[in-house]
């Protein structure tokens, strides 16, 4: 198993979690995406937190829409961080899935994320901030990215007012 799990409750929201997966990528951080559903399959949920407990993974990422009680199940599940993002609904627009994840109860801990796509790819750069703690090649990547960052803000950061 990949360092980084990505775990949907459905391929539908794999558009969005797509963007913590680029994000590992670019870091270097080898990553699995998967399919478990808390509601229809929690004896393949359970069964996928015991192995990535017993593999090298070291962080899981969690998207879920709607109900989006899978971050917060894996979490029940393990000791390893996970990092919840809500998936965008049709009805809420994803206000129904950042509720649910990020109303956990004390005792088990799920890092929310914000919603949709932003949150995803934050969730992959938080996921190498992690394993960069440990690996120093993550971690240059990761302070490479962030000046790049600094760099393009400050490239356009005098704006002139068009006569």
């Amino acid at each position: 198993m990949a360092t980084v799990l990505i775990l949907m409750g459905s391929t539908s929201d794999w558009p969005t979690m797509q963007a913590a997966a680029r994000m590992l990528e670019d870091f270097g951080v080898s990553w699995e995406a998967r399919v478990v559903s808390a509601h229809r399959t929690p004896d393949l949920l359970a069964a996928t937190m015991a192995e990535a407990e017993q593999g090298d993974t070291r962080v899981i990422i969690a998207g879920a829409g709607g109900a989006a009680h899978l971050p917060g199940m894996l979490a029940a599940f393990t000791c390893l961080p996970v990092f919840g993002v809500p998936v965008a609904s049709k009805q809420l627009k994803g206000l129904d899935s950042l509720l649910s994840i990020v109303q956990m109860p004390k005792g088990v801990a799920v890092g929310t994320l914000a919603v949709g796509e932003a949150g995803a790819a934050n969730a992959g750069l938080l996921a190498a901030q992690v394993i960069g703690t440990t690996d120093s090649q993550v971690q240059n990547k990761v302070r490479e990215f962030r000046s790049k960052q600094r760099e393009a803000v400050l490239a356009n950061s005098k704006l002139e007012l068009d006569s």
